[in-house]
């Protein structure tokens, strides 16, 4: 304990004297986060200097392994590291799917060449990754995907078609599934392979949702050389990397119910809404449903550090991935629905200065993708019935 105790004073020391001031608001929007890759283009410059610190301690990957560019934090460290972040209201220094999820699967199956080679770089936000696993067959029942990669001795050629690919018109690589024998049954048969964006016969088109946004894309494969060196675990078992590489996703999408570094809806709500002659919001049935959610929102931050120890101990449950997805999701889609409810008329404006082009709305209508995307809401009930609750007849 004293040693976490000095760990939390040195935390808090470097984070006062290096986080610039303008990286301890609330980020604005999504275009306002360091998603970082080769042609990413800094908002500004103390957001480029936030990462380059945060970077060079390891600390945008605090728990991966010093040698790969990570913190080499224990998971007591890294809770700490996070409240002390949470405690000056400092911004994520860099918001990616390398770090969530492609980077625990290569720490795992991935050779030491491919961790050497891949894990450094996405910790310095130098690689923007996007993953290739939905396809128009192939949604809740991924596995019988159909994209091909057929063996040309030291390559792959890769034909095919993925969908619901979150940002692939903007990464720089991908993380894919693809069918390497087409004789095996659907679970096998399978390889997990990486390869950059910019190969001859990728391309892309995004996909306009009702919020008038586009964050997820059609993603094509024409003719793509994939090298064998890019295999990650091994040939045709790739639906093992795949279902590890689930459970950290369904994770990330269940931490969105976090909304780290937000003001508090209530503090929103009393500035729009108005207060009464307590300081209190003047409105007792929106300000009964706030107070329900914040103890919600604390219970739910408690059973994400529940689940991170238990997993940093080895005795997690694989089915607290579905649990944590399926209540976070459902938590996000709430704090938008309360949102709205505080936003007064400016909520109700789709474009415009003082609505902000609209965000609380298109952020709101983004939402209902939560409970798809990463598996379906119904899928992860089902899980939890038949492996968590062992229901007869799950």
């Amino acid at each position: 304990m004293i040693e976490l105790d000095a760990f939390r004073a040195e935390t808090r020391a470097w984070l006062e004297a290096n986080c610039p001031a303008s990286m301890r608001t609330p980020v604005a929007s999504e275009e306002d986060m360091c998603w970082g890759g080769r042609d990413f283009v800094f908002q500004s410059q103390d957001q480029r200097l936030w990462l380059e610190r945060m970077a060079a301690r390891g600390w945008t990957a605090p728990e991966w392994p010093a040698e790969y560019g990570g913190g080499g934090l224990s998971h007591d460290q890294a809770q700490v590291l996070r409240e002390e972040m949470a405690r000056i209201g400092a911004r994520p220094p860099l918001v990616s799917f390398g770090v969530w999820m492609l980077g625990p699967a290569l720490l795992k199956y991935g050779t030491e060449e491919q961790k050497r080679k891949f894990l450094p770089p996405i910790v310095r936000g130098e690689i923007r990754w996007c993953q290739g696993y939905s396809e128009p067959g192939a949604g809740s029942d991924l596995a019988s995907l159909q994209t091909r990669a057929e063996d040309r001795g030291d390559h792959w050629i890769v034909d095919g078609q993925k969908i619901w690919t979150s940002y692939a018109d903007q990464a720089d690589w991908i993380f894919c599934l693809v069918r390497t024998d087409p004789e095996a049954p659907k679970h096998l048969g399978i390889s997990f392979v990486l390869f950059d964006m910019k190969t001859p016969g990728v391309s892309t088109r995004p996909i306009t949702l009702i919020s008038g946004k586009s964050p997820f894309c059609e993603t094509f494969f024409d003719g793509v050389r994939v090298e064998k060196e890019n295999l990650v675990g091994e040939l045709n078992r790739g639906w093992d990397v795949a279902k590890y590489l689930l459970g950290h996703e369904r994770a990330m999408i269940g931490a969105m119910g976090q909304a780290a570094n937000a003001r508090p809806l209530g503090e929103l709500a009393a500035e729009r809404l108005g207060r009464d002659d307590a300081g209190r919001l003047d409105q007792p049935m929106l300000r009964a449903r706030l107070a329900e959610f914040d103890v919600d929102a604390f219970a739910f931050d408690a059973a994400l550090e529940e689940t991170g120890a238990a997993l940093a101990a080895g005795r997690a449950h694989p089915a607290m991935a579905s649990v944590l997805k399926y209540y976070g999701a459902e938590l996000n889609k709430r704090r938008h629905e309360l949102l709205m409810a505080a936003g007064g008329s400016d909520a109700l404006e789709w474009e415009g200065a003082r609505s902000n082009g609209g965000a609380a709305a298109r952020d709101w209508l983004r939402t209902k993708a939560n409970s798809i995307e990463g598996g379906t809401s119904e899928v992860q009930l089902n899980i939890i019935a038949k492996h968590l609750l062992r229901l007869p007849g799950a």
